[in-house]
């Protein structure tokens, strides 16, 4: 069933269970429906989990103002407050697809993080080598000539459609907005400072996320592990959700083995 939280800024399904909560986060134009697989295989393993439109995607309303991932962390947090009383208790796992998995990674870095421990795939993490992602000259003269008022919207909004990506020609409003701001980022600085369990799973095929980003960023994290799927492309969650269930069973037991250790 279809819950709200944060006085109705998020919905998402949530399922208690006797094990860790397993917050599951979904990639920019898709809702919690992409990791209601991954959701039933965690719940059959008597795991609690919490399914979450992200703000602008699904049931849930976008936000009033352009966020970053850093925001949408923030609204995370406070929906696992709502939810579990304490942040970090007990023991929650954060799961991020693409998108999602950019905002597991502010989670994950934040002091103290709310979540113990983290799975992501198909995250774009860096920038392209050279800085931010510039538009194209031509695009930006248009855009120089619409703030002055010297070309219409309407001519303005077909430069858009002509050189913008496909994701950014299907948003609109603060949607667009937010996604300017959200591919620019890059999470070097994020991943340097976690210092919880932290798995990434990764499709060979990826051409969204490129595996060899994945690689980069495990070896800033550290204890990070990584899982190629062979042959797979940016939507394992979909196709192969065993793959991320068996990740999150690994994370969890290094969260029991690290608990060991320290009452031994």
């Amino acid at each position: 069933m279809l819950r709200a939280f944060d006085a109705g800024r998020i919905y998402g399904h949530f399922q208690p269970g006797g094990g860790p909560l397993c917050v599951l986060l979904h990639g920019w134009e898709r809702d919690s429906s992409d990791l209601a697989p991954l959701g039933s295989m965690l719940e059959e393993r008597g795991l609690a989990t919490l399914r979450l439109d992200l703000p602008g995607f699904g049931a849930s309303p976008a936000p009033e103002s352009p966020w970053g991932t850093a925001e949408y962390a923030g609204a995370v947090r406070r929906v696992l407050v709502e939810v579990a009383g304490i942040p970090g208790e007990p023991g929650a796992v954060v799961v991020g697809h693409s998108f999602g998995g950019r905002v597991a990674i502010h989670l994950s870095a934040m002091v103290p993080p709310p979540v113990s421990a983290a799975v992501v795939t198909g995250v774009p993490l860096f920038r392209p080598q050279g800085g931010s992602t510039t538009p194209p000259f031509a695009y930006r003269v248009a855009r120089w000539a619409s703030r002055r008022g010297l070309i219409s919207q309407t001519r303005m909004e077909a430069v858009r459609r002509r050189y913008g990506s496909s994701d950014y020609q299907r948003a609109t409003g603060i949607m667009r907005e937010i996604f300017v701001k959200v591919v620019n980022e890059d999470y070097g600085e994020q991943l340097s400072a976690i210092r919880i369990p932290f798995e990434l799973v990764w499709g060979s095929a990826d051409t969204a996320a490129p595996v060899d980003q994945a690689r980069r960023a495990a070896a800033m994290v550290p204890g990070a592990r990584l899982t190629v799927l062979d042959g797979q492309d940016h939507f394992g969650p979909v196709s192969r959700p065993a793959a991320l269930a068996s990740a999150v069973e690994a994370v969890i037991a290094r969260l029991h083995s690290s608990e060991r250790e320290e009452k031994g």
